[in-house]
């Protein structure tokens, strides 16, 4: 399993300062701790180091880490720094939600850190206050058909969003899609790498497999990598990393006027056509792969009949 790099790390803002041997002996560990107890993705992993190495590097930058020097003033006034750099509500949550988790962690090393995590507050954010961003049908039309037009690898960014807009796939999913994975035959794929750590069998749509097996059969590089999307330039030996991944699908977007929409709004985009063809929220996170319902709820306000039934009469009115 991937660990995350020095690079990664080190907070791009602050790449010039170099962190302490102590510090990244304390971010390895933690990093450890993180993937091997709490199983998180590399991905989240990264994003947790690089606050805690901000944290750490403002407070033990010339010394030994000693977490009974770190004060709930450090703490706060860290927090208030960072919220001052105009983070968004969702970023505020995550900075919250790693220095949670790097004291949850500084506990089993048999820390005393409860005045430490009292003086961190969760920002103001309604998880289900906006609407998923998803693409409209004209717009999946024109997506798909904006493939037509690129010159380098056209077959590879079809089948590469046809993963992400049929079945749902994560661009990490994507990535880690290995040729063995697909059962042509059964017309299933095995999905090894998921963010949840498991195994999972889902169904291959028709379309799908015919993108896949039109990109395997006439564009992809003679290689012996097994996986299925690998680079195109440079050492076709190299599998196709997820931030190229949701390069192609945000490079594509743009092509069709887009701006604003990710990787991710390719998962939106399905559950929203899950839901109003009559599919239930259980439904939806099955497909998904949701470990909670919770996560799936935010595609209830896209319930119409069902929420035309939930309010109640106007007080005075006939009905």
């Amino acid at each position: 399993m991937n660990r995350i790099t020095l690079q990664q790390a080190t907070p791009r803002a602050r790449q010039s300062e170099a962190l302490s041997d102590c510090i990244i002996e304390e971010l390895r560990r933690y990093d450890e701790h993180l993937c091997d107890a709490r199983g998180l993705a590399a991905g989240t992993r990264s994003q947790r180091g690089r606050i805690v190495g901000r944290l750490l590097h403002r407070k033990f930058a010339d010394c030994p880490i000693d977490i009974a020097r770190l004060y709930p003033e450090d703490v706060r006034r860290f927090i208030a720094d960072q919220m001052d750099a105009g983070r968004s509500p969702s970023s505020a949550s995550q900075l919250v939600a790693a220095l949670r988790s790097y004291f949850r962690y500084r506990t089993t090393c048999g820390d005393q850190v409860g005045a430490l995590t009292a003086v961190i507050t969760n920002p103001v954010h309604w998880r289900l206050a906006s609407l998923p961003r998803a693409l409209k049908p004209n717009e999946v039309d024109r997506l798909l058909q904006s493939f037509v037009a690129v010159r380098r690898s056209p077959k590879r960014g079809y089948a590469i969003v046809r993963c992400a807009l049929d079945m749902g796939l994560r661009a990490g999913e994507i990535a880690h899609l290995m040729i063995s994975d697909i059962d042509w035959i059964a017309g299933t794929v095995m999905l090894r790498g998921t963010k949840s750590l498991r195994q999972d069998i889902l169904p291959l749509p028709m379309e799908t497999g015919q993108a896949l097996a039109d990109y395997l059969q006439h564009e992809r590089p003679l290689t012996s990598n097994p996986a299925v999307f690998v680079r195109c330039l440079g050492e076709h030996d190299q599998p196709i990393t997820s931030t190229a991944i949701q390069k192609v699908i945000k490079r594509a977007c743009r092509r069709i006027g887009l701006m604003h929409f990710s990787a991710h709004s390719l998962r939106h985009t399905l559950a929203c056509r899950l839901v109003e063809n009559g599919s239930s929220l259980k439904e939806v996170a099955d497909v998904l792969r949701h470990r909670s319902l919770n996560t799936t709820l935010i595609y209830a306000k896209l319930d119409t009949p069902k929420l035309s039934a939930v309010p109640l009469p106007w007080p005075g009115s006939g009905s």
